[in-house]
């Protein structure tokens, strides 16, 4: 059976089921420096809203996407630096920590930057594939 023949959305969401675990095992793992874990759990966090992205859109554009959800860390990045009662009581739950983060760093832009171009080849690749719709 070609490649070609399986539905688009299912390769993203296999990707997407993959990629998950493995960034929390990145993310969380005793056994790696913090210099590697931080970064690496945030390339994983900007393949997973691509990937989350092309699943809803498969027909999107690939670098526009890629931009839009790497805008769209950053803007959450510097929503960290805003602390409202009603946003900090949303980030002091798993979800609302592991989506919205806690901490600003300026270190984290350019991982961002580079965590989209990443998913952006990911999916590139994908569709080279023949994935692609």
């Amino acid at each position: 059976m070609p490649i070609k023949s399986y539905p688009y959305r299912s390769i993203v969401l296999v990707n997407i089921l993959a990629i998950v675990p493995l960034g929390y095992m990145v993310r969380f793992s005793p056994s790696l420096p913090e210099y590697i874990r931080d970064p690496a759990g945030s390339i994983a966090y900007e393949l997973f809203w691509i990937l989350v992205a092309i699943l809803i859109y498969p027909r999107a554009d690939r670098r526009l996407t890629a931009i839009w959800v790497c805008l769209g860390s950053c803007a959450i990045e510097f929503l960290q630096l805003y602390q409202p009662p009603w946003l900090q009581a949303i980030r002091a739950t798993l979800p609302g920590r592991l989506v919205l983060g806690s901490t600003f760093l300026w270190s984290d832009l350019p991982v961002y930057f580079i965590g989209s171009y990443l998913g952006w080849l990911w999916v590139r690749w994908l569709d080279r594939l023949g994935f692609r719709l």
